[in-house]
């Protein structure tokens, strides 16, 4: 990825999607914002108990330097499912400025409305980045381990192809910073449902005789010593869904092991704001 400066704040960008003219997307860093504690900077979220008047500042920051408004923002609420949402002109500030007027239990948004900024906001699930050139559409998804499993990435392809006519193996698509498979230990409840869920699950699970696995906010929930490959889950899963492995970037920024840049729920023990992802055509 891109590490890219505005000033005292910081984000990132694809490499693959940069060259694209008519594109703006971003992965925002905890850095150059307004809010303090252990929020501090740039929390993009409401429902973390920052101050409402920081969060709007950061997000007109983060905004303002990809050159669009907060107005253009479009925000959902996010529940860990796989419903898709189509975004138009109407959308326009849902979740800009308020939390109650975001979209509805909604993890991934989908538009070919230019001037639209797409968003998410995350503290170790991964973003999904997908841009369609041949359609000129875009689409954002929330992948957490329930969002993989409730195969989100493939939900949101299929929408794109429903709304716009997208072809998969036209999509070019990046996975953004996420807690990595060095650090994302979990139960066997967790792995029994990515077992059941993914037909390429021992690829992304990866059983680690002896030790004590990193970031355990829950002892009973977490005693074990398998870990899932987040990353690798989704990329699979947008392999499956017809997209070309040469379309596929992946951050491979782990959000626990960098937390001086995100904001990581479990290694900060769920005390923490959250980094956004934004999206969307010229």
């Amino acid at each position: 990825m891109i590490r890219t400066a505005a000033g005292d704040l910081i984000y990132y960008r694809f490499t693959s999607l940069a060259t694209c003219d008519d594109l703006v997307h971003a992965v925002s860093t905890r850095l150059g914002g307004v809010s303090t504690g252990h929020l501090a900077t740039l929390n993009l979220s409401y429902s973390v108990g920052d101050d409402p008047m920081a969060v709007v500042e950061n997000r007109q920051r983060l905004a303002a330097a990809l050159g669009l408004a907060l107005d253009d923002w479009v925000a959902a609420s996010q529940v860990h499912g796989s419903r898709v949402a189509l975004v138009g002109a109407a959308e326009r500030g849902r979740g800009a400025y308020q939390q109650a007027s975001a979209l509805p239990e909604t993890d991934a948004l989908i538009t070919a409305q230019p001037g639209l900024l797409l968003s998410l906001r995350l503290a170790d699930c991964a973003p999904i980045f997908l841009f369609d050139p041949a359609h000129h559409a875009v689409g954002l998804a929330h992948a957490g381990w329930r969002g993989t499993v409730a195969h989100v990435a493939a939900a949101t392809v299929q929408a794109m192809t429903a709304a716009f006519g997208s072809r998969a193996d036209d999509l070019w698509a990046g996975i953004g910073p996420a807690i990595g498979p060095c650090c994302y230990a979990i139960g066997g409840d967790v792995a029994g449902q990515v077992q059941a869920a993914l037909p390429w699950a021992t690829e992304v699970l990866d059983e680690r005789p002896g030790g004590s696995p990193r970031y355990i906010t829950d002892s009973a929930m977490y005693r074990g010593s398998l870990y899932l490959d987040l990353w690798e889950a989704n990329r699979r899963a947008l392999l499956a869904a017809g997209l070309r492995p040469k379309h596929i970037e992946v951050a491979a920024l782990c959000s626990a092991c960098h937390t001086e840049e995100f904001y990581s729920h479990r290694a900060e023990r769920g005390r923490t704001g959250r980094f956004g992802a934004v999206i969307g055509l010229k």
